[in-house]
């Protein structure tokens, strides 16, 4: 395992299932030097913040073969725009379009919480070359379904968290003048209409943009689908009523005087900086207006630059 605290991993974890009780694993190699643990691995997979795929993809590249595949947890953090800028176009390479598992950890490098599973991992393949028997794999390794899409662009421009959380984000916190709140807010079990309603319109925007790339959408679900609902109304319910969901607290932090946006959670710096940048940049690349998308877009990085310089 490559990672930039070997001190903070035990090299035996456990993931506390809903179902199959303590699932535990042992790491044989923790590492911080890429040359003691990717020249010797056939599969490597990010579990990475997006602000380290890139740095990431450049530490290891030196000590890759021909052989080995190359992978990521989530497509949606640039894995194949980065992978495609700074390795040779022969590697093989593959990225989910959804994490696997919804899980929060509960002690960094040793142990976690899984809360529930997808019905079917949607993934995209490059330069492999027995796409049927590495899917047997993955279904083996994940315990779950997989399907292959045909375009990586189906697991790179998303509308899961860059969308999803985003738009929540926008409605929860744009008229916010610095006063601290006195609790943390559910993130899914308040959620509110306005949030679904605005998720939607930029929702309407991203397939636009996957009309004119001409991407097939057999396994990109609008929101109003995948959240089985037909309105704002309807979303709203089903989000607040998902059971594995109810407990997640929204990107806040505690000070002495009460509790403030957590513009440092990946929430911000991954969903904002990455996911919805990248889906943004694309649009105008082919000259695809996006109003709600760009107007959240430009209200998450300011945040973020104001939270940075101070």
């Amino acid at each position: 395992m490559l990672t930039n605290h070997p001190e903070s991993w035990s090299h035996d974890i456990r993931v506390n299932t809903p179902d199959k009780g303590v699932i535990t694993g042992h790491l044989e190699r923790i590492s911080s030097q890429a040359e003691e643990v990717i020249p010797d691995a056939d599969l490597i997979l990010f579990c990475l913040p997006a602000f380290l795929v890139e740095e990431t993809i450049l530490r290891i590249k030196p000590f890759l073969n021909s052989r080995t595949i190359v992978g990521s947890i989530f497509g949606s953090t640039g894995f194949f725009i980065y992978a495609h800028k700074h390795l040779p176009s022969y590697t093989s390479l593959f990225a989910f379009q959804r994490v696997p598992f919804i899980s929060r950890i509960v002690k960094y490098g040793l142990e976690a919480n899984l809360l529930g599973y997808r019905d079917k991992l949607i993934v995209a393949m490059e330069n492999m070359k027995d796409k049927k028997r590495f899917i047997q794999q993955l279904e083996y390794y994940f315990g779950e379904p997989v399907v292959l899409c045909d375009h990586f662009y189906e697991v790179t421009l998303s509308n899961s968290n860059p969308i999803l959380h985003t738009g929540r984000l926008f409605t929860m916190w744009k008229d916010w003048n610095g006063t601290p709140y006195e609790r943390c807010s559910l993130f899914y079990r308040e959620w509110t209409i306005d949030a679904s309603q605005l998720d939607i319109e930029m929702d309407k925007e991203f397939f636009h943009l996957l009309e004119a790339l001409h991407v097939k959408t057999t396994y990109i679900e609008t929101l109003l689908d995948h959240y089985e609902s037909t309105d704002a109304e309807s979303m709203t319910a089903k989000l607040r009523d998902i059971p594995s969901l109810s407990t997640i607290l929204s990107p806040m932090k505690q000070t002495e005087k009460g509790w403030i946006p957590d513009v440092g959670s990946r929430y911000f710096t991954e969903d904002f900086s990455f996911g919805l940048r990248f889906i943004l940049e694309t649009a105008k690349e082919n000259g695809i207006e996006m109003p709600y998308i760009e107007m959240v877009y430009q209200w998450g990085t300011e945040m973020i630059q104001k939270h940075f310089s101070t």
